[in-house]
Parts: C-alpha cells; structure tokens; sequence
C-alpha cells in the first residue's frame, strides 16, 4: 500500500465532508465576528467571503460584497482601513480611515471578537453536550458492558456498576503520567497491568461491595482480559450545571492547551517529526472527525468543541499575521503614542505571515510523515 492509499483508508468520504463543515463553520463564525464590531463602530466593511480562492458568487447587500468562492476552507473578511491604501504610481501609504481611525480599544475590540467567537461557541457546544449526555465523573468508573464468559462475569460484575475505589483507595478526579494529565477514571487500566490481588469497590443500587480476585496481566505470554467496556461515570446535569461545568473545563483546559502550542512550537524549531497526540494537522484532524462520525453525533460535537477552543487560543498568539499579533502591533502602537511606519509593520507581517506557513508545511510534513 503507497503512501496515497494509506492516507485514503485513514479517511472517509462521511469523515471529510464533517471536517469541512466543522472547520468552515468555526471560520466564518470567526470572521463574521470581525465583521460585526466592524460594523458596530462605523467601519465600512468591503468584502465578506465564505470560502477562498476564486469568487463563485458575489452580492452586495448593506455596502458589503457578499462572496462565495471556490475553496470551502474557511473564509475571510475585508475591513476598511486595515490594508495599506493604494496611492498615486503604484505606491502605497499608510490608511487613514475605517479601522486605522478607530482608537486602540477599537482596533482591539475588532481583533479579539474572532477568538472570542470561537470560544463562546466551544462553551456553547460544550453546554449543549453535558446538557444532553450528562456530566462524566473523572473519579468513578462505570462499567457498560460485560462480556459472556468473561472473568467480570464471573466475579459478578454488571453492567450499570460503578467503581468508586481501586485497591482501598479512592480513585482522583486526575493524575499527572509522564508530564500529563489523565483522568482518574483511566486508572482501572493502570491497575490491571501489574499483577497481584485486586480490590475494587463497586456501587449498584445505592448500595457499596468489595470485589476481590488475583490477578495476572499475562498467562504464557498471552495477554489477560478481565472482559469489561468501561467509561467514565455520567451524572445528569441541567442547563445552568453544565454551562458553569463548561466555564470550568475550559478553565482547565488553557494550561494543556498553551503547553501543546509551546510543545509544538519547540518541535518546528528543531525539526522534530515524532507523532504528538497533542496537536494534529488537517489530515489527522480529517481522520479523527471520519471515526467520530462513526461513533455519534455528540462525538462530532466533541471535536467541534476542540477545535474551536484550539482556533481561538492559536489566533491569540502573539504572531504578526494572527489576531494576537495584531493586537500586539496595535498595543505597541498605542504605547508609542503613533502607529509604526508602513515599512516596520510590512516587514514584521511578512515575518509573521511566514512563520504561520513554515508551521502550517511543518504540521502538514509530520502528519504525512506518520504514514510512511
């Protein structure tokens, strides 16, 4: 099998077509964004374009040219004042008008409603799903399948048991492996990889029993099964429960986030192409939608949830070409007490436009670089 063939079996059609609508909806929620506290400050906005490259389809309506163009991946916004003018012999000089009127909590106010946007759409999702599935409890295990003949049937376990304690102890909500957070309930695995007498404690009914037995990960080499599919507990949550649950997630969610953008920045810059579970590119995002399309509709949900909070914190960082570098030039700026001449902001954005595309062949490379 060629490298073509392998990435093709990685994908499904189902799976692509998802990926395209998650991703172009999280981009034109963004840009739409920008276009409104454009809007809202009396900035002309020229263009507004679902979709790049070629214009399919364009009409104007409220003095902006409404687009439609050829690439279904994401889309952009053309505000007033934000690109350099046009000036007499082909120069060009810096804008006077629109955006570049707007004083610097304008301008700032312009620049973050995108992140901003993608982030209150992650809450909103991540609302919606704790609403409609419930709140999973790191620190309990339930058991949702037992199999025939198993060792699990044996010793009486059921499915609906939850395990609240692993060998006498009560199991956390987290627990930090080799630098990273996992949730507590993961520890079950943990504890069937070492061999010896095992204790859990399990809760049916309301009432609590201790399920003891001997253990051996492996019998003559063969690997052992204790025949259980396990997950973590789910507790029902109304719509104020989990919108605060959501707040708090997202919460906990920034340290990962940022320490998975700062691992992947120090692999760019020393070449370094191992797999990252961490941070994937279009193709590994492709793959992961095309196996939650076929799981549920929630767990599309979940990676549109992901997705969002990544785009949001990526174009918060400070790189001239993102939202966040932009609003560093216009802080920067404001504590001057003048803008920068067109030639020092042009020479920083190309610098910073160029940066974003070395990263983005570099996510490209490695993703690639997995099938081979």
């Amino acid at each position: 099998m060629n490298i073509l063939q392998s990435i093709g079996a990685a994908l499904t059609p189902v799976g692509l077509l998802w990926t395209l609508l998650i991703i172009s909806v999280a981009t034109f929620l963004h840009e739409l964004a920008h276009y409104a506290l454009a809007k809202r400050q009396g900035v002309p906005v020229k263009s507004f374009s679902v979709g790049m490259g070629p214009v399919l389809l364009r009409r104007m309506w409220r003095g902006t040219e409404w687009r439609v163009s050829l690439l279904p991946i994401g889309g952009y916004v053309e505000i007033e004042g934000m690109a350099p003018e046009e000036g007499p012999g082909g120069t060009y000089r810096q804008p006077t008008r629109g955006f570049a009127a707007l004083p610097a909590w304008g301008k700032v106010a312009v620049l973050l409603a995108g992140p901003l946007m993608n982030l209150v759409l992650a809450i909103g999702l991540m609302t919606a799903n704790f609403t409609a599935q419930g709140i999973p409890a790191l620190d309990r295990v339930r058991i949702e399948s037992v199999r025939e003949g198993s060792r699990a049937q044996a010793l009486g376990l059921r499915p609906g048991d939850v395990v609240t304690a692993l060998n006498g102890r009560d199991i956390p909500e987290t627990v930090s492996v080799n630098g990273q957070t996992r949730p507590g309930w993961e520890g079950l695995r943990d504890v069937l990889t070492t061999a010896g007498r095992k204790t859990l404690t399990v809760e049916r009914g309301g009432a609590a029993r201790q399920v003891t037995f001997d253990w051996q990960p492996r019998v003559n080499g063969a690997r052992q099964l204790l025949g259980i599919g396990y997950g973590p507990d789910v507790q029902p949550a109304s719509v104020p429960t989990a919108f605060v649950t959501s707040l708090q997630t997202t919460a906990e969610a920034v340290p990962q986030i940022l320490r998975a953008f700062g691992n992947l920045f120090a692999r760019f810059f020393t070449l370094d192409l191992s797999r990252d579970e961490n941070v994937t590119g279009p193709i590994g995002t492709a793959e992961v939608v095309s196996r939650a399309a076929e799981v549920s509709p929630w767990a599309l949900v979940q990676v549109a949830i992901l997705l969002n909070l990544s785009l949001a914190f990526f174009n918060l960082i400070p790189i001239p070409g993102l939202d966040g570098g932009r609003i560093m030039l216009v802080l920067i700026g404001a504590l001057r007490g003048r803008p920068l001449s067109l030639a020092q902001e042009q020479a920083i954005n190309v610098a910073g436009f160029a940066l974003v595309m070395l990263l983005m062949v570099f996510v490209v490379v490695r993703d690639v670089s997995r099938f081979f």
